[in-house]
């Protein structure tokens, strides 16, 4: 009899010290991995947010930028990290992308990482660099129509969001521009800014300070409607590309197996920090909807992406080895 209730009253007690642990959380820093070399679209809002967080949270959140590979070799490395609390990975809707174009990929971010809440939404744009003789959609569906093989599309890399938006642009207009892939937003955009490159998506947050600065030029976004942040960029759908629709979404995970109050403690934390004016004026001067979301609400938006751009996966043929 003692001897079966001894295991029970272990487990229980370890339980209980687990809990107690969960329930301190954070003790010391935690790591925030962003999957993409510094100067890029997810580094916008992760480091403001970092700082935020670290602020609500009384320890450091610290930045830890793993670039490369579309944003898995970051992923991997959050979703084989310790289930403490310790390791949060701040990705982007290439996670969703990366489900079905990557092959090899040793993760699962439906299996292996644990959602926790929207870091941002944003609308994406199409931006061109100033040298293109294009400032309309219409009008660079011409450019692109007219100049076979010779127009390109940068992307973030191989199998990114953006990258596949410059497909279903591809298929959409009607053409063939070549990808040219770099290894993150932030090596795209100096691209496109030199006039390396001809046009790229980005998410509006990141290409906002160019754009207002006319370093840059602004086609349309790819958001069923226009910004409030920029009410004279134009929609795609409106410009003539009906069903047109590219948003892109930041997000929290913790790697499998977090226990579910520090998932619930960060969210906390995540819908406190946008209770700042501060915070609140910083999302809407770069496009932004503030992050928050209930964790099943996020869960089940990535869901919807997975199967949505495994669709253009298949459709345009692209698989990433």
């Amino acid at each position: 009899m003692t001897r079966m209730r001894l295991p029970a009253a272990l487990a229980a007690s370890l339980l209980a010290v687990g809990a107690a642990f969960a329930q301190d959380w954070p003790v010391k820093p935690v790591k925030m991995i962003v999957p993409f070399p510094p100067g890029g679209g997810t580094d916008t809002v992760a480091r403001p947010l970092a700082a935020k967080l670290s602020q609500l949270l009384g320890q450091q959140f610290v930045i830890d930028n793993r670039g490369g590979a579309g944003g898995t070799i970051g992923a991997a490395v959050a979703a084989k990290s310790p289930p403490d609390g310790y390791t949060v990975l701040l990705y982007a809707v290439h996670g969703a992308v990366a489900q079905s174009a990557f092959r090899n990929r040793s993760y699962d971010l439906e299996k292996d990482l644990v959602p926790v809440t929207t870091a941002a939404i944003f609308p994406d744009v199409i931006v061109a660099a100033n040298r293109v003789p294009a400032k309309t959609l219409p009008e660079l569906i011409a450019f692109a129509r007219s100049n076979p093989g010779k127009v390109n599309c940068g992307s973030a890399g191989n199998g990114t969001s953006r990258h596949l938006s410059c497909e279903m642009f591809n298929l959409a207009g009607g053409f063939q521009a070549t990808h040219v892939p770099y290894k993150g937003t932030g090596p795209a955009t100096t691209a496109l800014l030199a006039g390396e490159i001809d046009y790229i998506f980005e998410a509006l947050g990141s290409a906002a300070s160019f754009i207002r600065a006319g370093s840059i030029r602004a086609i349309a976004v790819t958001s069923p409607r226009r910004s409030p942040s920029f009410p004279d960029i134009p929609t795609a759908i409106e410009s003539g590309l009906p069903g047109f629709e590219v948003t892109s979404w930041y997000g929290l995970w913790f790697p499998a197996g977090t226990p579910r109050n520090i998932v619930d403690k960060l969210r906390a934390a995540v819908v406190k920090a946008f209770e700042d004016p501060e915070m609140k004026e910083l999302w809407f001067k770069l496009g932004a909807e503030p992050g928050g979301a209930a964790t099943e609400e996020f869960r089940d938006l990535v869901s919807r992406d997975v199967a949505k751009w495994a669709r253009v996966v298949k459709e345009a043929k692209v698989v990433v080895e």
